[in-house]
């Protein structure tokens, strides 16, 4: 399973893996049948000495078959491929979830990920407002809807861990959402060549329990910061 080889962190990790393992099974079937049949055909029919190749047009019934059936049984497993593939897209791109906990902001530009977190209150957009470069602090078990916008040039916002890739268009708005489920800290990559810093165009989103995350926002506060250096 990919989880044996990196976690899955959100709520729908598991989904998206499931539908790569549908499609490798699928698709890895029928590579090891064709090959199977192909070197089968190579050897029963390779060169005998004392006979002549037989011509054929491809027009015979009898060899028709051995492309009708496979073409129809392909297609037939494609119908599952299919399936798969637009439940999961529905279910993460179109969807967002009734019950949203807080909303994040999310600005790529060329070289780093700038985040805007809501403070105390909960809400974005207002004087608490905790902003961050290469660092998201959510807390576990909270769903996010996320807005994600590019200052400069395409850019791809990419969680891993998450199993979430979008792309940050300039000009646009694109709105998702998250739900982690597990503690611990991963790698956010740009997965669109932005420039000559495309390389170190990394940060991290840290999950925290929700009293680490409680203690972050406190000590974090524009207020609490505001206090600090005015002492």
């Amino acid at each position: 399973m990919l989880e044996y080889y990196m976690p899955q962190a959100s709520s729908y990790a598991a989904d998206i893996d499931n539908l790569v393992w549908l499609v490798t099974i699928l698709v890895g079937f029928w590579f090891i049948a064709a090959e199977g049949m192909f070197f089968y055909l190579i050897f029963k029919y390779r060169r005998k000495e004392g006979v002549a190749a037989e011509y054929v047009t491809g027009d015979e019934h009898e060899l028709k078959r051995w492309i009708h059936w496979p073409h129809w049984l392909i297609i037939f497993c494609d119908i599952f491929i299919i399936w798969g593939a637009v439940r999961v897209w529905k279910d993460i791109k179109q969807d967002i979830p009734e019950v949203v906990d807080a909303e994040i902001r999310i600005v790529a530009q060329q070289w780093a990920w700038s985040f805007v977190h809501p403070g105390a209150d909960g809400v974005l957009d207002t004087a608490d407002d905790i902003k961050t470069v290469d660092e998201l602090r959510v807390e576990n078990g909270k769903t996010y809807t996320y807005r994600l916008e590019a200052r400069d040039v395409l850019h791809d916002f990419s969680v891993p861990a998450f199993r979430l890739k979008q792309d940050a268009i300039p000009g646009r708005v694109i709105t998702g959402w998250f739900k982690p489920i597990l503690p611990g800290r991963y790698d956010i990559q740009c997965a669109e060549i932005c420039g000559i810093g495309h390389g170190i165009m990394g940060g991290y989103v840290i999950v925290d329990d929700a009293e680490q995350h409680a203690a972050w926002i406190r000590e974090n506060s524009p207020t609490k910061v505001a206090s600090a250096i005015g002492e």
